[in-house]
């Protein structure tokens, strides 16, 4: 590489890494490099967001921002070479990339006027003072020692040397800027979620079954340990909330707005209760579903209070950082749960989750219904307001479909012929399964055990024993609902409303 190129690749570290050490000084608002990445998000996440959850699954927004990073590495790599024909060439990239970097901050939810202007000046002055000396005063040596160099060989070796060990230690140091921004965000993550609050005991606890219910060992466990729930949304960096200063509003079509702090919604009663959550960009036995033992207050209790007029037919989800969600008011009213949550499997939400408060609806994708992060629940009309996937190509009806899995056996497990476990989970939220069946290669269904499970708003376990022969074998599951309705064959994508088909698996039994 050229030292054109490192001078301006170590440049570009700088100012991104400075200009994330400015913003953190925001407990709430964006990064520079996450203003960017949201509003990329907001233009092409429509497009991209299926290729990314199955190429990345969760961890998609990391590779998103590791992507950015590269990307804004190569580009100051390619204007400091470029500077060898014009020195204002790569200063005006520079300066290119400060406008976009604070057109995103000031127009994110989250962004300020003072922070950000402060942040951008901070990143491109670091990074064009970086890239002149590098660029205009080492390269100069450097030159002088390659014209000389048939004559004095070791003076060009070691100007090579100092040039490469201070872009060696500017990338250091620009690695440690980074981490030291990463260090004051987790600082303030702890300070946010508030060590003083204490989840009040439930007034309504729906009960969890017993484990010993289904006696198979590797199986998903009925409830989602913490860690392991999915988490997928549009935040790239996730918006922290201040717990004390937090308030949620109930607008619109009310005959009295609310307004309520945390304290008074861990005043109300709470109701405590297993639900099950499912992603709309899940594939056929993907892993983007989980079970958690949620706790908070009835949507139903709070929209009561407000009082809901006559006509208002959506109800409206935002979050802090202006996502927004909604579906129809008419299914509150057919018993399924929803609730404003402030608690996950009997802990406080971690921010990641949607800390302070979150919506949990049974039977409905997340996309039209689970806002993390609340700060406004808003009574509407169905024609007047759309949420944030609807303009970007997907239903405004997000209805879970009904669907299973087989988690075992694995793919990478050997199997031997005899007795061999088949089993997994069926779900269809806010319905209820009322059977599972295998089926083994082109035989008949067989009809599978079903575990315990505490109300139909949580997926079920299943599992069936397998009489397992030689050779390769294709096994195949389907659900039927309490209606009677058996899951669909026809195979479908995630994209608009939610994927179908069954769940199949090949293995083979030696």
């Amino acid at each position: 590489m050229k030292r054109e190129s490192i001078s301006g690749l170590v440049a570009a570290a700088v100012a991104l890494s400075l200009g994330e050490l400015v913003t953190a000084a925001s407990a709430a608002g964006p990064s520079l490099l996450g203003a960017v990445g949201d509003a990329f998000i907001n233009r092409w996440g429509a497009q991209l967001k299926d290729v990314a959850v199955a190429i990345f699954g969760t961890n998609h927004k990391l590779a998103l921002t590791f992507g950015m990073i590269t990307v804004a590495l190569c580009l100051g790599a390619l204007l400091g070479l470029l500077g060898r024909r014009n020195r204002w060439i790569p200063r005006l990239g520079f300066l290119a990339a400060a406008a976009l970097g604070l057109w995103a901050y000031l127009t994110h939810p989250l962004g300020s006027l003072g922070l950000g202007l402060l942040a951008v000046t901070v990143a491109v002055g670091s990074g064009l003072v970086i890239l002149g000396w590098l660029a205009d005063g080492a390269p100069r040596d450097l030159e002088r020692a390659e014209a000389t160099a048939i004559h004095m060989p070791g003076m060009g070796a070691d100007d090579r040397r100092k040039f490469l060990q201070i872009s060696g230690g500017l990338l250091g140091g620009a690695a440690a800027v980074a981490l030291l921004g990463i260090q004051i965000r987790s600082r303030e993550f702890v300070a946010d979620t508030g060590r003083v609050w204490r989840i009040p005991r439930a007034q309504q606890r729906v009960a969890v079954p017993a484990a010993a219910s289904v006696p198979v060992e590797g199986i998903s466990p009925y409830i989602t340990p913490t860690e392991d729930f999915f988490r997928i949304d549009t935040a790239l960096r996730i918006p922290r909330v201040n717990a004390d200063t937090w308030k949620l509003r109930l607008t619109g079509m009310v005959d009295q707005p609310l307004e309520i702090n945390f304290e008074e919604l861990l005043s109300m009663d709470a109701v405590e209760e297993p639900i099950t959550l499912q992603c709309v960009s899940n594939e056929v036995g993907g892993d983007l579903v989980g079970t958690a033992l949620w706790q908070g207050v009835r949507l139903t209790d709070l929209l009561d209070r407000a009082g809901v007029q006559p006509g208002a037919t959506q109800v409206i989800g935002e979050s802090v950082d202006a996502f927004t969600a909604g579906f129809p008011t008419e299914l509150l009213a057919d018993g399924r749960s929803a609730l404003v949550a402030y608690a996950m499997n009997g802990e406080l939400l971690p921010i990641r989750h949607g800390f302070p408060a979150r919506l949990v609806v049974s039977g409905l994708y997340g996309y039209v219904s689970a806002t993390k992060w609340l700060r406004e629940i808003r009574l509407t009309t169905w024609e007047a307001e759309d949420g944030y996937w609807m303009p970007r190509g997907w239903s405004k009806n997000g209805p879970v479909k009904m669907a299973s899995r087989i988690d075992l056996p694995r793919r990478s497990d050997r199997l031997e012929a005899g007795i061999t476990i088949v089993a997994g989970i069926a779900l269809a939220p806010s319905i209820g399964i009322s059977a599972v069946e295998i089926q083994v290669d082109d035989g008949p269904w067989e009809t599978a055990n079903l575990g315990d499970v505490a109300s139909e708003h949580t997926w079920v376990q299943w599992w069936w024993p397998w009489d397992a022969s030689l050779g390769e074998h294709r096994l195949r599951v389907r659900a039927i609902d309490v209606n009677g309705n058996v899951q669909t064959s026809d195979v479908a994508s995630p994209a608009p409303d939610g994927a179908t088909g069954w769940h199949q698996r090949r293995v083979r039994v030696s």
